[in-house]
Parts: structure tokens; sequence; C-alpha cells
């Protein structure tokens, strides 16, 4: 780890965190701790800090960090089969994906559950010297593998031990955030992908992905063949859990169907819009009127009188009864 690029903060509170080394090589911390005014620590081993948040896991993450920490050995001598069964080029598939990003060669860059680095070495090779690469996975025995692929990468690369739902990276930060294949196992994914937007500019871009059939190949002989052997086939694409920020989304399913994209531009908050703009016709208003505006209902007869009387007076039925009804209340308050 080195100092200089120390942007680490707390995973729990935000607040940044100090590096006190004990073992160096130049700038370089090989064993050490991450601190925090509150007295945080966080260690340094070979040069990889352990941000992981909370530290005890729930039972399911667990299993997963679990998993992967023993399949690591093995890992890439099984994962370009999702590709040969489909018939796919893995570098080319996965080099469509890191496309995405728009990336920009001195750009900063965030990529999560990286595992052992099969698209880490493509997002280096789109980054030069003047870049920021920082990447995490929660199994440091799958992060030890990335970090030997990229031993020669032309821009510098930061290594970390964490969980998604608790980044430890300062807000507004990255203008490019990347995970491929680690989505659908995080502990939680809908705080996952917001903080992937709080460590995101705005304006940044963001591609996530993972396993998740496209539903219309459910019922054929290759979907029910896929979903027999492995059921994260059968999880939904998590529309419904993309932070408000999300901007100009798109999905795409990739991989013969078997597996999806969503990719999106970081904005800031709920989207604009004038709520408050009059809308012409009898029933006028606005859109805020129309939803914060309503009364108790009235009797059918007092209905058609009030419909008469709009008419009679030429106005929209909203401008009519804001005014009747304003008008009541202020006499009802002054009194007699």
């Amino acid at each position: 780890m080195n100092q200089r690029r120390n942007i680490y903060v707390c995973p729990e509170t935000k607040q940044p965190l100090k590096c006190e080394a004990e073992q160096t090589a130049g700038e370089d911390i090989s064993v050490g701790k991450l601190v925090g005014e509150a007295g945080q620590e966080f260690p340094i081993h070979d040069g990889i800090a352990d941000l992981t948040f909370p530290r005890n896991l729930a039972s399911e993450e667990k299993e997963i960090l679990d998993y992967y920490e023993s399949a690591a050995p093995i890992y890439d001598d099984v994962a370009h089969l999702s590709f040969r069964i489909q018939h796919i080029d893995e570098q080319q598939a996965r080099r469509e994906f890191v496309e995405l990003l728009t990336l920009t060669s001195d750009a900063r860059v965030l990529e999560l559950a990286c595992g052992t680095g099969r698209d880490s070495e493509i997002i280096a090779g789109e980054l030069g010297p003047k870049a920021q690469f920082y990447v995490q996975d929660l199994s440091r025995s799958m992060l030890l593998r990335c970090k030997s692929k990229l031993a020669c990468a032309e821009v510098p690369v930061e290594f970390s031990v964490g969980n998604a739902a608790y980044l430890p990276f300062p807000d507004n930060y990255f203008d490019a955030v990347f995970s491929f294949g680690g989505l659908g196992v995080f502990g939680d994914v809908q705080r996952s992908l917001k903080e992937i937007a709080r460590v995101a500019k705005v304006g940044a871009r963001v591609v996530v992905g993972d396993e998740s059939m496209a539903p219309w190949l459910y019922e054929t002989e290759y979907g029910r063949i896929l979903l027999n052997n492995n059921s994260l086939f059968k999880q939904p694409v998590p529309l419904a859990l993309l932070p408000v920020d999300a901007r100009s989304v798109t999905v795409r399913w990739v991989v013969g169907g078997a597996y999806y994209t969503i990719d999106f531009t970081v904005g800031e908050g709920e989207p604009e819009a004038d709520f408050d703009l009059e809308i012409p016709g009898q029933r006028g208003g606005t859109l805020r009127t129309r939803f914060s505006g309503r009364l108790e209902g009235v009797t059918s007869e007092t209905y058609k009188l009030a419909q008469q009387a709009r008419k009679k007076s030429g106005k929209s039925m909203h401008r009519w009864l804001d005014e009747v009804v304003r008008d009541a209340s202020i006499k009802e308050l002054e009194g007699p």
C-alpha cells in the first residue's frame, strides 16, 4: 500500500484513516495499519489493507467468503467455462463490459468483487500512469491473485479487502465504478448500490452485472439445463434496488442471455421535474396540487352543483375550488 495513495476512510463513519507503518519499502507499506480518530484500526498485510466491516460478517456473507477463499486456487481453471459453454470469446465479452465505462487514460476507477482479476487486467490496460485504480474484494486469497496479475500494470493500483455495503472510500471520488460477477452475492445489494453512487462523482459511469437469465429463456431446453445446474440464474435483475441517483439506465442480457449488465450514469439525488406547471383544461391545477391538495369527498348533489358553478365561472375546477375553500376558510376563522 502506497502512503501517498491513501484515500481510505473508515467504512462505518466515513472519516479519513491515517497510515501507521511497521514495515516499509520506500513509500509502500507492507505491514502496518490504518487508524481512525476514534481509535478504529484496520490491519495492513502484504501491502493490502483489510477494511471489512463489520468484522463479524453475517452468516450468509461468511459462507460466501469461505467459498471464494477455498475456490481461489482453482478459480482461473473454471471461470472461463461459462463463456466457453456459450461459444463466446471471454476476453472479447469482458472488454465489451469494460467499454461501457467509457474510460479515459487518467480516470479514477474502482473495481469491486474483482476476484482473481480477469476484468481488472482489461481495466488496467485502459489506464495510464496518471490514473488511479482501486481494487477491492471480500476474499483476500482472490485479491492476492489479482495483485499478482497487475504487478506490471502501468497504472498505480491499490488493493483492499472489504465488503461493498460499507465502502472505505470518500464521497464523490471516482470517475467509474465496475463490478461483474459478484453483485448477486453481496450481503446487502441495495446498500451496496447506494454506496457505489456515493463514492462516484456526478457524471461517473457505473457498470455492474452478474448471473440472471433472461426470463423468456426459462422454459426453453437451454434455460432448464442451465437453471438445473445453477439456481443463481433465476435471480432477478436488481433494477428496483438501484439508487435514485441512477440516470440513463441500460440493461443488457449477455453471455447467451444467462448474465446481465446494468450501466448507468450517476446523477445527484432524485430526478428534477416542474410539478408546479399549470395544466390546462377543465380540471386544471398542477401535478403537485393533484397529489397533495385532496379534500374529503362530497355528496353527489354537491358535486353537481360545484361543476355547474365552476362552469359558470369559466375557471378550472382547481382554481374555482381553491378560491372557494380559501374564502370559506378565512370567513370561518375570522368569525362573526
